[in-house]
Protein backbone atom coordinates (compact mmCIF):
# COMPACT_ATOMS: atom_id res chain seq x y z
CA UNK A 1 0.00 0.00 0.00
CA UNK A 2 1.51 3.36 -1.00
CA UNK A 3 0.88 7.11 0.20
CA UNK A 4 -1.63 8.95 -1.32
CA UNK A 5 -1.47 12.22 -2.90
CA UNK A 6 -3.58 14.81 -4.38
CA UNK A 7 -3.36 18.33 -5.94
CA UNK A 8 -3.43 21.63 -4.91
CA UNK A 9 -6.20 22.48 -6.73
CA UNK A 10 -8.71 19.62 -4.80
CA UNK A 11 -7.41 20.60 -1.41
CA UNK A 12 -8.21 24.06 -2.16
CA UNK A 13 -12.11 23.05 -2.77
CA UNK A 14 -12.32 20.88 -0.05
CA UNK A 15 -11.35 23.89 2.23
CA UNK A 16 -14.32 25.80 1.00
CA UNK A 17 -16.43 22.76 1.33
CA UNK A 18 -15.53 22.44 4.77
CA UNK A 19 -16.37 25.90 5.83
CA UNK A 20 -19.71 25.84 3.89
CA UNK A 21 -22.61 25.76 6.34
CA UNK A 22 -24.47 23.41 4.34
CA UNK A 23 -21.67 20.98 4.09
CA UNK A 24 -20.50 21.84 8.26
CA UNK A 25 -24.77 20.53 8.72
CA UNK A 26 -24.32 17.15 7.03
CA UNK A 27 -20.93 16.32 8.44
CA UNK A 28 -22.57 16.54 12.01
CA UNK A 29 -25.80 15.18 11.17
CA UNK A 30 -23.87 12.04 10.23
CA UNK A 31 -22.28 11.68 13.42
CA UNK A 32 -25.37 12.19 15.17
CA UNK A 33 -27.28 9.41 12.85
CA UNK A 34 -25.16 6.65 14.40
CA UNK A 35 -28.14 4.86 15.76
CA UNK A 36 -30.32 4.67 12.53
CA UNK A 37 -27.42 3.79 10.32
CA UNK A 38 -26.79 0.63 13.10
CA UNK A 39 -30.00 0.50 12.49
CA UNK A 40 -30.22 0.26 9.14
CA UNK A 41 -27.51 -2.22 9.28
CA UNK A 42 -28.83 -5.03 11.72
CA UNK A 43 -32.07 -4.64 9.59
CA UNK A 44 -30.85 -5.28 6.30
CA UNK A 45 -28.32 -7.89 7.50
CA UNK A 46 -31.36 -9.72 8.61
CA UNK A 47 -32.60 -10.14 5.34
CA UNK A 48 -30.50 -13.31 3.97
CA UNK A 49 -29.32 -12.17 0.79
CA UNK A 50 -27.41 -15.59 -0.75
CA UNK A 51 -25.84 -15.62 -4.36
CA UNK A 52 -28.70 -15.01 -7.07
CA UNK A 53 -30.97 -14.63 -4.72
CA UNK A 54 -30.88 -11.19 -3.04
CA UNK A 55 -34.35 -10.05 -4.44
CA UNK A 56 -36.07 -10.08 -0.84
CA UNK A 57 -33.28 -7.48 0.49
CA UNK A 58 -33.58 -5.59 -2.83
CA UNK A 59 -36.57 -4.84 -2.75
CA UNK A 60 -36.40 -3.75 0.87
CA UNK A 61 -33.68 -1.25 0.13
CA UNK A 62 -35.73 -0.08 -3.02
CA UNK A 63 -38.42 1.08 -0.23
CA UNK A 64 -35.52 3.16 2.03
CA UNK A 65 -34.24 4.49 -1.09
CA UNK A 66 -37.76 5.74 -2.17
CA UNK A 67 -38.50 6.92 1.72
CA UNK A 68 -35.32 9.34 1.20
CA UNK A 69 -37.32 10.85 -1.57
CA UNK A 70 -34.72 9.95 -4.58
CA UNK A 71 -36.75 9.96 -7.57
CA UNK A 72 -37.42 6.94 -10.29
CA UNK A 73 -36.40 4.85 -7.95
CA UNK A 74 -36.37 1.24 -9.37
CA UNK A 75 -35.72 -2.21 -9.92
CA UNK A 76 -33.78 -3.31 -13.00
CA UNK A 77 -34.13 -7.05 -14.62
CA UNK A 78 -31.21 -7.76 -13.44
CA UNK A 79 -32.49 -7.41 -9.84
CA UNK A 80 -30.09 -4.21 -9.31
CA UNK A 81 -32.36 -0.90 -7.26
CA UNK A 82 -31.39 2.73 -7.77
CA UNK A 83 -32.73 6.41 -7.85
CA UNK A 84 -32.01 9.50 -8.88
CA UNK A 85 -31.23 12.46 -5.99
CA UNK A 86 -31.35 15.25 -9.35
CA UNK A 87 -28.49 18.19 -9.65
CA UNK A 88 -28.76 21.50 -10.63
CA UNK A 89 -27.83 19.86 -14.28
CA UNK A 90 -24.06 21.61 -14.96
CA UNK A 91 -22.50 18.37 -13.43
CA UNK A 92 -21.25 14.93 -14.14
CA UNK A 93 -24.26 11.86 -13.67
CA UNK A 94 -22.52 9.21 -11.28
CA UNK A 95 -23.67 6.17 -9.81
CA UNK A 96 -23.08 5.58 -6.12
CA UNK A 97 -23.66 1.76 -4.85
CA UNK A 98 -23.20 -0.92 -2.34
CA UNK A 99 -24.00 -4.65 -3.38
CA UNK A 100 -26.77 -6.10 -2.24
CA UNK A 101 -25.59 -9.88 -2.15
CA UNK A 102 -23.40 -11.89 0.37
CA UNK A 103 -21.36 -14.85 0.23
CA UNK A 104 -23.33 -17.06 1.97
CA UNK A 105 -26.12 -19.89 1.01
CA UNK A 106 -29.56 -19.95 1.58
CA UNK A 107 -30.62 -21.17 4.71
CA UNK A 108 -27.77 -19.19 6.92
CA UNK A 109 -29.05 -17.98 10.10
CA UNK A 110 -28.02 -14.15 9.63
CA UNK A 111 -29.55 -12.92 12.76
CA UNK A 112 -27.98 -9.86 14.31
CA UNK A 113 -26.15 -10.30 17.86
CA UNK A 114 -24.39 -7.67 19.55
CA UNK A 115 -21.50 -7.65 22.58
CA UNK A 116 -20.25 -5.32 24.24
CA UNK A 117 -20.81 -3.10 20.95
CA UNK A 118 -19.90 -5.11 18.67
CA UNK A 119 -22.36 -6.47 16.18
CA UNK A 120 -21.69 -10.41 15.09
CA UNK A 121 -23.28 -11.98 11.86
CA UNK A 122 -22.86 -13.23 8.50
CA UNK A 123 -22.77 -10.31 6.13
CA UNK A 124 -22.89 -7.95 8.85
CA UNK A 125 -19.59 -6.13 7.05
CA UNK A 126 -19.70 -7.22 3.42
CA UNK A 127 -21.24 -5.34 2.54
CA UNK A 128 -24.15 -4.66 4.29
CA UNK A 129 -22.85 -1.76 5.85
CA UNK A 130 -21.96 -0.11 2.56
CA UNK A 131 -25.66 -0.59 2.06
CA UNK A 132 -26.27 1.18 5.05
CA UNK A 133 -23.37 4.03 4.72
CA UNK A 134 -25.16 4.71 1.16
CA UNK A 135 -28.55 5.33 3.23
CA UNK A 136 -26.44 7.55 5.67
CA UNK A 137 -25.07 9.69 3.16
CA UNK A 138 -28.11 10.25 1.23
CA UNK A 139 -30.12 11.37 4.42
CA UNK A 140 -27.32 13.52 5.22
CA UNK A 141 -27.85 15.33 2.29
CA UNK A 142 -31.07 15.66 1.99
CA UNK A 143 -31.50 17.24 6.22
CA UNK A 144 -28.41 19.17 5.28
CA UNK A 145 -30.11 20.45 1.82
CA UNK A 146 -27.21 20.28 -0.43
CA UNK A 147 -27.75 20.76 -4.11
CA UNK A 148 -25.42 19.25 -5.99
CA UNK A 149 -24.16 19.92 -9.18
CA UNK A 150 -24.52 16.60 -11.31
CA UNK A 151 -26.87 14.08 -10.88
CA UNK A 152 -26.49 11.04 -8.37
CA UNK A 153 -27.74 7.73 -8.97
CA UNK A 154 -28.11 6.08 -5.25
CA UNK A 155 -28.22 2.23 -5.14
CA UNK A 156 -27.75 -1.77 -4.62
CA UNK A 157 -25.83 -4.14 -7.25
CA UNK A 158 -26.66 -7.62 -6.96
CA UNK A 159 -23.89 -10.56 -8.14
CA UNK A 160 -20.71 -8.25 -6.72
CA UNK A 161 -19.60 -12.19 -4.95
CA UNK A 162 -18.26 -15.13 -6.24
CA UNK A 163 -20.23 -16.87 -9.12
CA UNK A 164 -22.09 -13.59 -9.44
CA UNK A 165 -19.19 -12.20 -11.72
CA UNK A 166 -20.51 -8.54 -11.35
CA UNK A 167 -23.51 -9.46 -13.01
CA UNK A 168 -25.13 -6.31 -11.72
CA UNK A 169 -22.88 -3.83 -12.61
CA UNK A 170 -22.50 -5.54 -16.11
CA UNK A 171 -25.84 -5.64 -16.32
CA UNK A 172 -26.39 -1.80 -15.64
CA UNK A 173 -23.49 -0.45 -17.63
CA UNK A 174 -24.83 -2.54 -20.43
CA UNK A 175 -27.75 -0.92 -20.37
CA UNK A 176 -27.07 2.75 -20.18
CA UNK A 177 -24.21 4.92 -21.44
CA UNK A 178 -24.71 7.67 -19.47
CA UNK A 179 -22.78 7.38 -16.33
CA UNK A 180 -19.59 9.56 -15.81
CA UNK A 181 -18.46 8.14 -12.72
CA UNK A 182 -18.61 4.99 -10.58
CA UNK A 183 -18.11 4.73 -6.50
CA UNK A 184 -18.76 1.38 -5.02
CA UNK A 185 -19.09 1.93 -1.20
CA UNK A 186 -17.78 -1.49 0.13
CA UNK A 187 -13.88 -2.76 1.78
CA UNK A 188 -12.57 -2.47 5.60
CA UNK A 189 -11.02 0.86 5.99
CA UNK A 190 -12.41 4.41 5.77
CA UNK A 191 -9.15 5.97 4.73
CA UNK A 192 -8.70 2.77 2.58
CA UNK A 193 -8.97 3.52 -1.90
CA UNK A 194 -8.90 0.95 -4.49
CA UNK A 195 -8.22 1.85 -7.68
CA UNK A 196 -6.52 -0.50 -9.52
CA UNK A 197 -8.63 -3.76 -10.29
CA UNK A 198 -7.22 -7.27 -10.65
CA UNK A 199 -9.22 -9.75 -13.12
CA UNK A 200 -9.93 -13.03 -12.84
CA UNK A 201 -11.29 -16.16 -15.43
CA UNK A 202 -13.15 -18.83 -13.18
CA UNK A 203 -13.69 -22.56 -14.71
CA UNK A 204 -15.16 -25.83 -14.53
CA UNK A 205 -13.25 -28.68 -15.56
CA UNK A 206 -15.45 -31.57 -15.89
CA UNK A 207 -13.60 -35.38 -17.32
CA UNK A 208 -16.19 -37.88 -18.43
CA UNK A 209 -15.20 -41.29 -19.39
CA UNK A 210 -16.85 -44.62 -19.83
CA UNK A 211 -16.43 -45.70 -16.14
CA UNK A 212 -16.45 -49.64 -14.56
CA UNK A 213 -15.74 -50.96 -11.92
CA UNK A 214 -11.81 -51.10 -10.14
CA UNK A 215 -10.71 -54.86 -10.92
CA UNK A 216 -12.91 -56.15 -13.60
CA UNK A 217 -12.60 -53.13 -15.83
CA UNK A 218 -8.98 -52.00 -15.09
CA UNK A 219 -7.50 -50.37 -17.76
CA UNK A 220 -10.42 -48.01 -18.81
CA UNK A 221 -9.86 -44.52 -18.16
CA UNK A 222 -10.78 -42.74 -15.30
CA UNK A 223 -12.10 -39.46 -14.99
CA UNK A 224 -10.19 -38.87 -11.29
CA UNK A 225 -6.67 -39.83 -12.70
CA UNK A 226 -7.31 -37.48 -15.90
CA UNK A 227 -8.35 -34.72 -13.07
CA UNK A 228 -5.56 -35.61 -11.03
CA UNK A 229 -3.22 -35.35 -13.65
CA UNK A 230 -4.56 -31.87 -14.58
CA UNK A 231 -4.23 -30.58 -10.95
CA UNK A 232 -0.78 -31.46 -10.38
CA UNK A 233 0.33 -30.00 -13.89
CA UNK A 234 -1.56 -26.96 -12.70
CA UNK A 235 -0.15 -27.04 -8.93
CA UNK A 236 3.78 -26.53 -11.48
CA UNK A 237 2.75 -23.70 -13.05
CA UNK A 238 4.89 -20.99 -12.78
CA UNK A 239 3.92 -17.43 -12.26
CA UNK A 240 5.05 -13.64 -12.42
CA UNK A 241 5.11 -12.14 -8.99
CA UNK A 242 5.03 -8.88 -10.52
CA UNK A 243 2.30 -8.11 -12.11
CA UNK A 244 0.83 -10.73 -9.24
CA UNK A 245 -1.02 -13.53 -11.35
CA UNK A 246 -2.01 -16.38 -9.18
CA UNK A 247 -4.14 -19.62 -9.60
CA UNK A 248 -6.11 -22.13 -7.14
CA UNK A 249 -7.94 -25.29 -8.07
CA UNK A 250 -10.81 -24.51 -5.06
CA UNK A 251 -13.02 -27.87 -5.15
CA UNK A 252 -12.93 -30.65 -6.61
CA UNK A 253 -15.45 -33.34 -6.78
CA UNK A 254 -16.02 -36.72 -8.66
CA UNK A 255 -16.44 -40.69 -8.26
CA UNK A 256 -18.79 -42.98 -6.89
CA UNK A 257 -17.33 -45.33 -5.11
CA UNK A 258 -13.99 -46.75 -4.00
CA UNK A 259 -14.29 -49.85 -6.26
CA UNK A 260 -14.96 -47.72 -8.81
CA UNK A 261 -13.57 -46.37 -11.65
CA UNK A 262 -14.75 -42.75 -12.27
CA UNK A 263 -17.36 -41.69 -15.10
CA UNK A 264 -16.85 -38.29 -13.77
CA UNK A 265 -14.81 -35.70 -11.99
CA UNK A 266 -14.76 -32.05 -12.11
CA UNK A 267 -12.96 -29.16 -10.53
CA UNK A 268 -13.46 -25.23 -10.10
CA UNK A 269 -10.46 -23.08 -11.21
CA UNK A 270 -9.78 -19.13 -10.24
CA UNK A 271 -7.14 -17.79 -12.13
CA UNK A 272 -6.24 -13.57 -11.34
CA UNK A 273 -3.89 -11.06 -12.28
CA UNK A 274 -3.51 -7.45 -12.17
CA UNK A 275 -2.48 -7.61 -15.95
CA UNK A 276 -4.28 -8.35 -19.00
CA UNK A 277 -1.46 -9.99 -20.89
CA UNK A 278 -0.48 -12.05 -18.08
CA UNK A 279 -3.90 -12.90 -17.35
CA UNK A 280 -4.53 -14.44 -20.90
CA UNK A 281 -1.00 -16.16 -20.71
CA UNK A 282 -2.36 -17.98 -17.64
CA UNK A 283 -5.32 -19.32 -19.52
CA UNK A 284 -3.73 -20.18 -22.46
CA UNK A 285 -1.27 -22.44 -20.01
CA UNK A 286 -4.01 -23.84 -18.17
CA UNK A 287 -6.23 -24.73 -21.18
CA UNK A 288 -3.35 -26.67 -22.20
CA UNK A 289 -2.87 -28.39 -19.32
CA UNK A 290 -6.63 -29.63 -19.28
CA UNK A 291 -6.88 -31.04 -22.52
CA UNK A 292 -3.18 -32.79 -22.60
CA UNK A 293 -4.31 -34.38 -18.88
CA UNK A 294 -7.29 -35.90 -20.83
CA UNK A 295 -5.15 -37.00 -23.67
CA UNK A 296 -2.51 -38.51 -21.68
CA UNK A 297 -5.04 -40.28 -19.61
CA UNK A 298 -6.71 -42.09 -22.97
CA UNK A 299 -2.99 -42.63 -24.06
CA UNK A 300 -1.73 -44.46 -20.85
CA UNK A 301 -4.54 -46.86 -21.41
CA UNK A 302 -4.75 -46.99 -25.44
CA UNK A 303 -8.40 -45.53 -25.24
CA UNK A 304 -10.00 -42.64 -26.48
CA UNK A 305 -13.43 -42.37 -24.64
CA UNK A 306 -12.17 -39.99 -21.70
CA UNK A 307 -13.55 -36.38 -22.37
CA UNK A 308 -12.94 -32.84 -21.22
CA UNK A 309 -16.15 -30.36 -20.78
CA UNK A 310 -14.47 -26.62 -20.85
CA UNK A 311 -16.67 -23.68 -19.06
CA UNK A 312 -15.99 -20.69 -18.02
CA UNK A 313 -18.36 -18.97 -15.49
CA UNK A 314 -16.19 -16.01 -14.53
CA UNK A 315 -14.94 -13.36 -16.23
CA UNK A 316 -13.36 -10.25 -14.29
CA UNK A 317 -11.32 -8.03 -16.68
CA UNK A 318 -8.54 -6.13 -15.21
CA UNK A 319 -7.98 -2.53 -14.89
CA UNK A 320 -5.81 0.46 -14.22
CA UNK A 321 -6.14 4.26 -13.42
CA UNK A 322 -3.48 6.72 -11.96
CA UNK A 323 -3.00 7.15 -8.76
CA UNK A 324 -3.14 10.88 -10.19
CA UNK A 325 -6.66 10.21 -12.07
CA UNK A 326 -9.08 12.99 -10.42
CA UNK A 327 -11.39 10.71 -9.15
CA UNK A 328 -8.49 9.00 -7.07
CA UNK A 329 -7.21 12.35 -6.01
CA UNK A 330 -10.93 13.49 -4.65
CA UNK A 331 -11.03 10.62 -2.51
CA UNK A 332 -7.74 10.95 -1.29
CA UNK A 333 -9.06 14.52 -0.34
CA UNK A 334 -11.75 13.14 1.34
CA UNK A 335 -10.14 11.46 4.12
CA UNK A 336 -7.64 14.13 4.71
CA UNK A 337 -10.54 16.86 4.97
CA UNK A 338 -11.70 14.34 8.15
CA UNK A 339 -8.57 13.79 9.58
CA UNK A 340 -7.75 10.56 8.08
CA UNK A 341 -4.22 9.58 6.42
CA UNK A 342 -5.71 8.00 2.97
CA UNK A 343 -3.75 4.68 1.86
CA UNK A 344 -4.32 3.35 -1.94
CA UNK A 345 -4.54 -0.30 -1.61
CA UNK A 346 -3.32 -2.97 -3.83
CA UNK A 347 -4.84 -4.15 -7.04
CA UNK A 348 -8.56 -6.01 -6.04
CA UNK A 349 -11.68 -7.40 -7.51
CA UNK A 350 -14.60 -5.17 -6.95
CA UNK A 351 -17.77 -3.71 -8.47
CA UNK A 352 -15.24 -1.34 -9.92
CA UNK A 353 -13.70 -3.80 -12.14
CA UNK A 354 -16.25 -3.52 -14.77
CA UNK A 355 -16.94 -0.05 -15.46
CA UNK A 356 -13.22 0.67 -14.88
CA UNK A 357 -12.51 -1.54 -17.67
CA UNK A 358 -14.76 0.68 -20.01
CA UNK A 359 -12.64 3.69 -19.34
CA UNK A 360 -15.40 4.88 -16.71
CA UNK A 361 -13.39 6.84 -13.75
CA UNK A 362 -14.13 3.91 -11.23
CA UNK A 363 -13.16 3.68 -7.52
CA UNK A 364 -14.37 1.48 -4.63
CA UNK A 365 -13.78 3.21 -0.89
CA UNK A 366 -13.91 1.68 2.37
CA UNK A 367 -16.16 1.51 5.30
CA UNK A 368 -16.10 3.15 8.61
CA UNK A 369 -15.42 0.93 12.05
CA UNK A 370 -13.10 -2.22 12.50
CA UNK A 371 -13.86 -5.46 10.77
CA UNK A 372 -13.21 -9.07 10.94
CA UNK A 373 -14.40 -12.72 10.24
CA UNK A 374 -15.00 -11.63 6.73
CA UNK A 375 -16.95 -14.55 4.10
CA UNK A 376 -17.48 -16.38 7.52
CA UNK A 377 -20.33 -17.25 10.01
CA UNK A 378 -18.34 -15.40 12.70
CA UNK A 379 -17.99 -11.96 10.90
CA UNK A 380 -17.96 -9.35 13.17
CA UNK A 381 -18.50 -5.17 12.76
CA UNK A 382 -17.35 -2.94 15.54
CA UNK A 383 -19.25 0.79 14.53
CA UNK A 384 -17.08 2.67 16.46
CA UNK A 385 -16.00 5.45 14.82
CA UNK A 386 -17.78 4.33 11.78
CA UNK A 387 -19.29 7.97 11.11
CA UNK A 388 -16.41 8.66 9.85
CA UNK A 389 -16.58 6.14 6.62
CA UNK A 390 -19.60 8.16 6.00
CA UNK A 391 -18.37 11.74 6.42
CA UNK A 392 -15.34 10.90 4.05
CA UNK A 393 -18.09 9.17 1.02
CA UNK A 394 -20.42 12.13 1.73
CA UNK A 395 -16.91 14.36 1.10
CA UNK A 396 -15.94 12.51 -2.35
CA UNK A 397 -19.20 12.70 -3.43
CA UNK A 398 -19.36 16.47 -3.03
CA UNK A 399 -16.40 17.06 -4.54
CA UNK A 400 -17.21 14.55 -7.80
CA UNK A 401 -20.41 16.05 -8.45
CA UNK A 402 -19.83 19.46 -7.40
CA UNK A 403 -21.93 21.38 -5.05
CA UNK A 404 -24.30 24.54 -6.56
CA UNK A 405 -22.42 27.86 -5.65
CA UNK A 406 -19.33 26.45 -4.17
CA UNK A 407 -17.41 24.85 -6.48
CA UNK A 408 -17.44 22.85 -10.03
CA UNK A 409 -17.22 18.87 -10.46
CA UNK A 410 -13.68 18.18 -9.35
CA UNK A 411 -13.68 15.08 -12.49
CA UNK A 412 -13.44 17.76 -14.59
CA UNK A 413 -10.08 18.55 -15.65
Amino acid sequence: MADAAFSTRITEVFEQLKEDEAVKKGLSFIEQDHHQTIADQIALTEIPAPPFKEQQRAENFMHRLQALGLEEVQMDAEGNVFGMRRGSGDGPKIFVSAHLDTVFPEGTDTTVHQKDGILYAPGIGDDTRGLAELLAVVRAMKEAGIKTSGDLLFGGTVGEEGAGDLRGVKAFFAARSDIDAFVSIDGEGFNHITYLATGSFRYTITYKGPGGHSFGAFGTPSATHALGRAIAAIADLETPSRPKTTFSVGQVSGGTSVNAIAQEASMAVDLRSNDEQELGTLESRFLEIVQKAAEDENRRWGDDRLKVEVARFGNRAPASQSPEAPIVQIVCAAVKSIGGQPRLGEPSSTDSNYPMSLGIPSITIGLGGDFGGAHTLEEWHNPKNGHLGIQKSFMAILGMAGVKDICESLLIE
